[in-house]
């Protein structure tokens, strides 16, 4: 509201009347941005689809991590084995569930290769398919071995 008038012997009275100018300014702008914006956000491409039936997504299955140190000894999700027969009896158990785990082979690079086809082997005569060998990305430069 302003006060004042224009008169200088009066008193001053408040002015009654709302001065609509700036709500009709705003109004105008705002009715200008929608009637741009709207028929942008109404545009679509007519595509015609084929139809198609998906199957519903298997579970994930569980991941074992197998590791194998420098000595040769056989981890089993960071706990230590006795040796082939437990890796044996455990793999079998494993691979009765369903669905079938993930076996991660980790191997340090000194660990000697009869080792590791060891254990590849036992898990494909206990039936396990997803069998998969674990490196490390950092150390990717072929040469580096050579020199």
């Amino acid at each position: 509201m302003s006060f004042g008038g224009f008169d200088p012997g009066s008193q001053p009275q408040p002015m009654a009347e709302i001065n609509t100018t700036p709500l009709v300014d705003v109004m105008l702008v705002l009715l200008v941005v929608f009637m741009i914006t709207a028929p942008l956000l109404t545009h679509a491409l007519r595509v015609d689809l084929p139809p198609a039936s998906a199957p519903v997504a298997a579970e994930q299955p569980e991941t074992i991590r197998i590791t194998i140190d420098a000595d040769g000894v056989v981890h089993w999700n960071d706990e230590a084995l006795d040796g082939l027969e437990a890796l044996d009896a455990r793999l079998s158990e494993a691979a009765s569930t369903q669905p079938q785990p993930e076996l991660h082979l980790r191997a340090e690079r000194s660990t000697r290769y009869e080792r590791v086809a060891a254990v590849i082997s036992s898990a494909q005569r206990a039936g396990l398919v997803r069998i998969g060998l674990v490196t490390d990305p950092r150390s990717a430069a072929p040469d580096a071995d050579r020199r």
